[in-house]
């Protein structure tokens, strides 16, 4: 089928516009992160004055006569997140539009290479991150406050905006049909399912640095103090890490036992110890480990984190490492 080089030109439109959409969405995130926090401390010093003067007949009392509060108009920095969401959401809708873009040109599954693979990966970690951000927000006993949760994003955001800028520079290929090694069904159900879990397994992995961040505020307070307590506690971070990965890890599971069966039907054998599917069973084996860990009284908390850590740090050696450096029958060609 010859390539529609005009849906391939949006589809790369689309993706550029999508990293300037995440781009700014970051940096609002980040701002309502740093200014927000300024608030928030600059209100319950006041909330305190307040107090103290009313049972004391203090002068903080006195000196908020005559002042007019506008409870209508938000603060600014919570306009920043709430704008910094819909930026997000456009992103997602620019973002997978370009995918649609891509597949529709080239008649095939919009992940035939490393620089739709990759792009696809960050569309699914968004993507992940805003249903957890909404299921949060309209929960009935909020884990934590909407501007500690509208934080996280900025720093989902950077992670996916390095991997989009490295896949539409470094790893950028030509809308083309596949090659004939991939030309099967399951490229849809085998490459979707290792999308999926790779994406969600990304967020879950930041919602654990985050932890360890905040777990070091939470042990030596005199460090990262500003940063540290406007991050959602560890029990927080923790959780969402932990139900992200426990509800991934099924999905990651059958991507590999379709990836088996893939390579059955294209080379005769279910499993060859091939450098991709040696690093995706590592993976697979650390994030076991996570979720025993996780479980195991003794080991919940920082260490449990640092494993979780380490599987992050697999899969992105497996993304970047053994797909492009290692030769064997998963590597891109052209790279």
């Amino acid at each position: 089928m010859p390539v529609n080089q005009t849906l391939s030109n949006y589809s790369d439109m689309a993706f550029a516009t999508s990293v300037v959409i995440y781009i700014a969405a970051m940096l609002l995130y980040f701002a309502e992160f740093a200014y927000g926090g300024r608030k928030q401390q600059a209100r319950a010093r006041e909330a305190q004055l307040v107090t103290a003067g009313g049972e004391s007949g203090g002068t903080a009392t006195a000196e908020r006569i005559g002042r007019i509060d506008t409870p209508g108009k938000r603060p600014l920095p919570e306009r920043f997140g709430g704008m910094a969401v819909s930026m997000t959401v456009l992103g997602i809708l620019v973002h997978a539009a370009s995918l649609v873009f891509r597949g529709v040109a080239t008649g095939r599954a919009p992940w035939g290479n490393m620089y739709e693979f990759g792009s696809a990966i960050c569309l699914a970690a968004v993507i992940a991150w805003t249903i957890v951000l909404f299921r949060q927000l309209r929960a009935e006993r909020r884990e934590a406050s909407p501007a500690q949760l509208r934080g996280l994003g900025g720093f989902l955001l950077l992670p996916v905006v390095v991997l989009l800028f490295l896949s539409g520079t470094v790893l950028y290929a030509k809308a083309a049909p596949l090659q004939p090694a991939l030309q099967s069904y399951w490229i849809v159900i085998h490459v979707t399912a290792a999308i999926i879990s790779s994406g969600a397994l990304l967020f879950a992995g930041v919602a654990s640095v985050l932890f360890m961040l905040r777990s070091r505020h939470e042990n030596n307070p005199l460090k990262l103090a500003r940063f540290g307590s406007r991050l959602p506690s560890t029990e927080t971070l923790d959780r969402m890490a932990y139900r992200a990965t426990v509800i991934i890890f099924p999905v990651w599971t059958f991507a590999i036992v379709a990836g088996a069966i893939w390579a059955e039907a294209a080379w005769g054998r279910f499993w060859g110890w091939d450098p991709k599917e040696t690093c995706s069973f590592i993976a697979w084996v650390v994030y076991a480990a996570y979720l025993h860990a996780r479980a195991t009284a003794g080991w919940r908390g920082v260490k449990a984190a640092w494993i979780n850590i380490a599987g992050l740090a697999v899969m992105i050696f497996n993304l970047f490492f053994i797909n492009i450096v290692v030769s064997g029958l998963h590597s891109y060609a052209g790279l």
